[in-house]
């Protein structure tokens, strides 16, 4: 049992480590209050070859794993780019998953070169608004019309639609009363996202502002047949394949944001002087601080073993999901701690804490709730009877 990292997965955190030092808190800070995709930041990762670390390398990619992925994302959202950052590059990394697995010759030709270079941006259209994690309850059509598809739907909490060339997307093409299960009917493209066909209406939220959110209108959108991945009424099945590797995406990013807010409450505890001695002298402070490094490190453990036996071919249902889970719940119980070490000044937006505080969020809300995960490993690895 060896939990240390290789020689090459080292050069690999400290080589993303350098080139995020380019863009540094006032980078990010800027970005958090104007907003705007981090075009430049996107540029430069692609540049440097990192978008398609776990890619396969006849495509252009590095042919890595998700060990390695996890610790590019986690070193990105350690850096202070947070998750506007991670969230910059995170589809790129894990969304051709399902093209990899199950797209054809020509398919993985066509789509994953420029997805690799950073040539094209894509959107992740899945949830609906009236659907929620209950994917089965997706109503969103694509009907056969000749040689392709036309789509008529909506969907909602569509990251980077704004500036998204191309979407990957699943729909029905089968009306659920007449499929032997729920999870049938539904099939996935990767198709052009055309404006001409599509309405994007931005949310605006709490942070992240530099990756937009949104609704997404769709009005006879015509989609190729070649355009769908794998065979039709199977994209449920295709999408469960890439949902452990995104789990344990989120978990790594989200104990990267942790580890960045302990950093920054433990260096200022060590230079706030309060009634003439350091605040990181009292325990009320140490302790806290303390705490929140051992549930950082345990979930960083749980992220990495889920990492390793997804690369190993193994069964890491139960492992991503309580990564996700304790990464989340770590990195937000630091990052609150980081603002309540700083006082009144973590309250403020330049020392950075409470911004991270509001992307931490997203990681215990999305892909996937608390609640649900608690729901499988109760019943996935307890064996009690399904809840819901």
């Amino acid at each position: 049992m060896d939990f240390a990292f290789t020689e090459d997965q080292l050069a690999i955190k400290e080589s993303v480590a350098k080139l995020c030092a380019q863009f540094d808190d006032k980078y990010w800070l800027k970005k958090d209050k104007e907003g705007g995709f981090p075009e430049d930041f996107y540029k430069a990762m692609a540049e440097a070859g990192w978008l398609g670390i776990a890619m396969p390398e006849e495509y252009g990619g590095s042919g890595l794993g998700i060990t390695e992925a996890a610790l590019l994302m986690q070193t990105v959202a350690e850096s202070g780019a947070a998750l506007q950052g991670a969230s910059a590059i995170h589809l790129n990394i894990f969304g051709p998953n399902p093209i990899v697995v199950f797209g054809t010759e020509e398919q993985k030709k066509r789509i994953l070169p420029d997805i690799i270079k950073g040539k094209v941006k894509g959107c992740f259209a899945v949830t609906e608004p009236d659907a929620g994690l209950n994917t089965t309850a997706l109503e969103t059509k694509a009907e056969r019309d000749g040689n392709g598809y036309v789509v008529h739907g909506k969907k909602t909490w569509t990251t980077t639609a704004q500036v998204a060339d191309k979407m990957l997307l699943i729909a029905r093409t089968a009306p659920k009363e007449k499929c032997k299960r729920p999870t049938d009917g539904l099939s996935l493209f990767y198709t052009d996202f055309d404006r001409s066909k599509i309405e994007v209406r931005e949310i605006e939220k709490m942070g992240r502002k530099a990756i937009d959110t949104n609704q997404v209108f769709i009005d006879g959108l015509k989609v190729p047949l070649e355009d769908r991945i794998g065979e039709e009424g199977k994209g449920f099945h295709y999408l469960l394949h890439g949902l452990n590797p995104e789990r344990v995406l989120i978990a790594a990013e989200a104990i990267g944001i942790g580890k960045a807010a302990l950093a920054r409450a433990t260096q200022y505890a060590k230079e706030r002087i309060v009634f003439g001695r350091p605040i990181g002298k009292n325990q009320a402070i140490q302790h806290p601080l303390a705490e929140s490094w051992m549930a950082l490190e345990a979930a960083n453990l749980m992220a990495f073993k889920a990492a390793w036996l997804y690369d190993n071919g193994k069964e890491c249902g139960a492992e991503a999901n309580s990564a996700k889970y304790l990464g989340a719940r770590a990195a937000y119980d630091a990052c609150e701690r980081a603002i309540l070490t700083h006082g009144g000044y973590g309250y403020a937006k330049e020392f950075h804490v409470e911004r991270f505080l509001r992307e931490v969020m997203i990681a215990r809300i999305a892909p996937v709730s608390e609640q649900l995960i608690l729901c499988y490993v109760a019943e996935r690895v307890l064996g009690l009877p399904k809840s819901y």
